[in-house]
């Protein structure tokens, strides 16, 4: 596969986990209760968080590839590098701000730093390799009404689908190179990923606030939506 190839495949494989969130929208007045300055460091936090991934999505066609690569002043085949490496780089500087946030405060929620604010600290633990660790954490903000449940939803899933476990709300999908069995000949699958008993995954997320169904999620991330086991799925990244 060519680099560019890979870059989009990058840029999908974002796209489908949900990374990509716009900045949150400024607020003129707030309650007197919430903390000022830490809202204002976590809006920043977030706008670094997205840096990089606004890069990567912009770069998810040929065209845009270009684009990017003439902006960055970098040869369209290095761009994935060059962005992952800043992406990466960023990643580790701000999971390591929220987590003395969260050691100091606990989750900033809603009551701590307002509406959307309450839901940058997710979006940067999302992006990190301590989903494990803060998940409890995260659950119990979400029961409180702290943070939406559904962003923890997404976060169990995420975390259940590292740990190459089904999912439970089917909020994740996924992309990559698959060998066709019967051909031998590979191509990039795209596909939600398996789902404990999907029969009834529609009533989970109804539960936990989401409005749509699996199967419209599904659409809404350019998936075909069918049920795979995890068998099947580890069967298709046999090389």
């Amino acid at each position: 596969m060519s680099k560019s190839g890979s870059l989009i495949m990058f840029a999908f494989g974002l796209a489908l986990s949900g990374c990509t969130h716009s900045p949150p929208p400024v607020q003129t007045q707030l309650p007197v209760q919430l903390n000022r300055t830490l809202k204002h460091e976590l809006d920043s936090l977030l706008v670094v968080d997205q840096y990089y991934r606004e890069w990567v999505m912009r770069a998810g066609t040929p065209d845009g590839l270009a684009s990017v690569a003439r902006e960055l002043h970098q040869p369209a085949d290095q761009v994935a590098g060059y962005l992952s490496e800043r992406m990466l780089t960023t990643d580790s500087a701000t999971i390591r701000r929220v987590s003395q946030v969260i050691g100091q405060y606990g989750y900033p929620g809603k009551s701590l730093v307002g509406e959307p604010t309450h839901e940058a600290a997710f979006y940067v633990i999302q992006h990190s390799n301590r989903i494990g660790r803060y998940l409890p954490l995260i659950r119990q903000a979400a029961e409180k009404g702290e943070l939406p449940f559904q962003k923890f939803a997404m976060l169990l899933d995420r975390q259940l689908m590292n740990e190459n476990r089904e999912q439970e709300y089917g909020t994740q999908g996924v992309g990559f190179e698959a060998t066709d069995p019967a051909t031998g000949q590979k191509s990039y699958q795209k596909l939600i990923w398996p789902i404990k008993d999907p029969a009834t995954v529609n009533e989970r997320r109804r539960a936990a606030g989401f409005e749509q169904t699996v199967e419209e999620n599904a659409r809404r991330l350019a998936i075909p939506y069918r049920v795979y086991t995890l068998q099947q799925v580890q069967k298709m990244k046999q090389p």
